[in-house]
């Protein structure tokens, strides 16, 4: 039957209430009566068995509230940048992504790994390079983990296997490269090779580690020597200076000799040209004067000989007088017979091509006239003679 049910008459069956009481329950009768239901539930029993049922009862609520303590505090929230790994009595069960999650408290532990975060670590040292060189580098290695069981299981400290692979690796790579390619331009390849060779190795040690970036910020001979090698570098940079220059200055020179070698072809065949043209016309000349040699022998033979001598009259500066037919008084202009004589042989230094003879004055004075005709005179009574 319910409790409080209509009709039942004073059969009240209400723990809460007195029986006629229609006030508030009294405290203390709602926990004894608490405990004797929890005694009678348990097996206990009776007036005299009230003493060890209420002990009994109160182990089982402490117990009940430390369950729900302990089922409460088996939940935890992994964030979105985290993964969680869950040891069940020290040995690995799962893998957690970001979210909340239940796992029973002592039995079950779990450890919290940032997946996302880029965490850097920084490393100085001295290498021997491959042509014998020692040279301080400092470089800088960015990483994250990517496998949290491999980073708490696998490794017993994944910073100290880093700190070894960088330096087994950056001693690898230096070993391998000549000193003027570590302190020059040789440093992005280098990065990229210790950068393969680091995950290679982390690979190996199960580390959990991913390598994003190596980064050598500096490399420089030691202090020591450093003075010899920037003498070394700066000599270097004066052989390229004076490469630059000299191929500045092949590069000016070299079309100016090619315009004065194409200038003296071109002279040289005008020379030719005017050598030839020059033969060629005298060549004519000689047929001509052959032709009128064979009709007058001798008129053409006086003729040659007049020309040829008033050539060579005219190329010097004696004047030649003929004295018994002369007057005794003669008017010499001699300025005008010397600029005269002067152009004369600059034109017999400078001959000009012609096909046929040409006869040269000595001067263009008259008077000069006079002395002419007294040369041909004096040659045609020579000629009579003979």
């Amino acid at each position: 039957m319910a409790w409080n049910e209509p009709g039942g008459g004073n059969n009240n069956q209400d723990p809460w209430r007195g029986k006629n009481d229609q006030g508030p329950p009294d405290l203390d009768e709602v926990l004894k009566k608490l405990q004797e239901r929890f005694g009678g539930l348990l097996g206990g029993g009776g007036n005299g068995d009230k003493s060890g049922g209420g002990g009994f009862g109160l182990i089982v609520l402490v117990a009940v509230v430390a369950s729900i303590i302990w089922g409460v505090a088996g939940f935890y929230r992994v964030e979105q940048a985290e993964n969680a790994v869950v040891l069940r009595f020290g040995e690995f069960n799962e893998t957690v992504g970001a979210g909340l999650h239940w796992n029973p408290p002592l039995i079950d532990t779990v450890r919290k790994i940032d997946v996302i975060q880029i965490n850097s670590f920084n490393m100085d040292a001295t290498m021997l390079t491959e042509d014998q060189n020692l040279v301080s580098i400092g470089l800088v290695v960015q990483y994250k983990v990517n496998n949290p069981t491999d980073f708490f299981l696998e490794s017993n400290s994944p910073q100290e296997a880093l700190r070894h692979s960088t330096e087994s690796a950056l001693r690898h790579v230096v070993g391998g490269t000549k000193m003027d390619s570590v302190i020059t331009e040789g440093r992005k390849i280098m990065a990229v090779d210790v950068q393969r060779r680091l995950q290679d190795y982390l690979n190996r040690y199960k580390s959990g580690l991913l390598v994003t970036k190596v980064n050598i910020e500096d490399a420089h001979p030691p202090n020591e020597v450093k003075a010899a090698f920037d003498d070394v570098i700066k000599a270097k940079e004066d052989e390229e200076r004076v490469q630059n220059e000299a191929e500045t200055y092949a590069n000016g020179i070299i079309p100016e000799a090619r315009g004065q070698a194409k200038r003296m072809k071109e002279e040289a065949l005008a020379y030719k040209a005017e050598v030839v043209s020059r033969a060629t016309g005298e060549a004519t000349r000689f047929e001509k004067l052959l032709t009128e040699y064979s009709k007058a022998p001798e008129v053409t033979r006086r003729r040659l000989y007049l020309e040829t001598m008033e050539q060579v009259y005219a190329n010097t500066s004696k004047v030649i007088v003929d004295v018994e037919g002369g007057n005794n008084m003669m008017y010499l202009p001699l300025d005008k017979m010397m600029a005269g004589g002067a152009v004369a042989a600059q034109s017999t230094r400078q001959p000009a091509v012609t096909s046929q003879p040409s006869a040269v004055k000595p001067g263009s004075s008259s008077d000069l006239r006079g002395i002419d005709r007294l040369r041909q005179v004096r040659e045609n009574k020579r000629w009579e003679a003979r």
